[in-house]
Order: C-alpha cells, then sequence, then structure tokens
C-alpha cells in the first residue's frame, strides 16, 4: 500500500501522475523526437512521459531545464540545486525537494546543508551565501513574489556575481513554475514501508 507524503527527505519518493503518461512503445514520431532531450538525460520519467501529451511544451521545456540547470558558468550545479530546492521547499513539492536535496548532496559530497534545512527549515544555520541563496530563491518562488533590492544587495554581499545571480533568478522561477504544475498533475507517494 502507498499513501502520499507531506515531510521533507532526500529519499526520493515515487511520483503517481493522475494522467496516464505517454507510453513509449505507442508515442508519434512528434513524441519520441520531444523525448530524446530529457532533463538529466536519464531514463524518461512518468512526469516527462505525462507532459509528452503537450509534444511542442515539452520540445522547449527539456532543453530550457537542461540550459538552466546543467550550462557551463555562472552558479555552480550545487547551488542552484539549493536554488531548486528552496523553491521547493516554499511550494511544498515533496517530490522536487528531495530530487534537488540528493543532487546538492552528491554534488557537494555533504548532507549538511540538506539535513539542516530539513530540521530547521527557515530558521536553518547557513553560511552567509547558502542563506542568502536560500533566502532568494524561496521569496521568489512564491506567490506573488517577495523578492527585492534588499534581497540582490544580499546576495552581492555574499559574494555572487550578476550571472550567478541570474542562474539563480532562473533556477529558482524554473521550480516556482514546475511545483505547481507537478502537484496538478500527480502526487509524491512512497511504499508504506518506506515511510
Amino acid at each position: 500500500m502507498s499513501r502520499v507524503i507531506h515531510k521533507f527527505t532526500r529519499n526520493v519518493p515515487q511520483w503517481r501522475p493522475r494522467v496516464t503518461p505517454v507510453k513509449l512503445a505507442e508515442a508519434t514520431p512528434e513524441q519520441l523526437e520531444a523525448l530524446q532531450v530529457t532533463p538529466s538525460n536519464t531514463k524518461v520519467s512518468d512526469y516527462v512521459l505525462t507532459l509528452a501529451h503537450d509534444v511542442e511544451s515539452l520540445a522547449v521545456r527539456s532543453p530550457l531545464f537542461n540550459a538552466i540547470m546543467y550550462d557551463p558558468g555562472g552558479m555552480s550545479r550545487a547551488e542552484r540545486e539549493l536554488g531548486a530546492l528552496g523553491a521547493s521547499m516554499v511550494n511544498r513539492c515533496i517530490y522536487c525537494a528531495a530530487v534537488h536535496a540528493e543532487r546538492h548532496a552528491q554534488l557537494e559530497k555533504d548532507t549538511r546543508v540538506t539535513d539542516e534545512l530539513f530540521a530547521n527549515g527557515e530558521a536553518a544555520d547557513l553560511n552567509e551565501r547558502d542563506r542568502a541563496i536560500l533566502d532568494f530563491a524561496r521569496k521568489s518562488a512564491g506567490a506573488p513574489p517577495a523578492a527585492g533590492p534588499k534581497d540582490m544587495d544580499a546576495l552581492r554581499k555574499a559574494g555572487l556575481s550578476d550571472a550567478e545571480i541570474l542562474d539563480l533568478i532562473l533556477s529558482s522561477a524554473l521550480f516556482g513554475w514546475a511545483n505547481r504544475l507537478m502537484h496538478v498533475l500527480g502526487d509524491p507517494v512512497r511504499q508504506k514501508a518506506d515511510a
């Protein structure tokens, strides 16, 4: 038996779509072409297969996702993951928070930041740079966004360049949107024994 979960953790749950995902064996040539560029160049997830129902959007979404999260230069990959995590936490997207917390921990080879975030939320004890990144991501991903000039000043004071700030804006905005889409299309679930 499975159940919907409501707690942040690095243990990535399954995602149960409400719309039947496209079956690869039955996909149209257009869907297969759009599916060739998966967000992380790994197995095509049920989420992406669900998005394949709108092939025009998926054909734009995956390259955009890859560019924002993986292109070289600007903010580090780990810090982009922290921005995605901050957005996912404020939007209560358990699945995305787990995925990006796990990626952050892998890239940093350290779980201290994500452990602290999941234990203490907004009150987490973080270094100045991580605090500025997390606060900006949370504020910019809310509805309506609350990030402003003071948050930009905090990012610059913490040492972020304009290119890094742009990467943070893009990663937190991407997940402000993606979290909401994922909430409507399905639910994070864990098997009862994993809870």
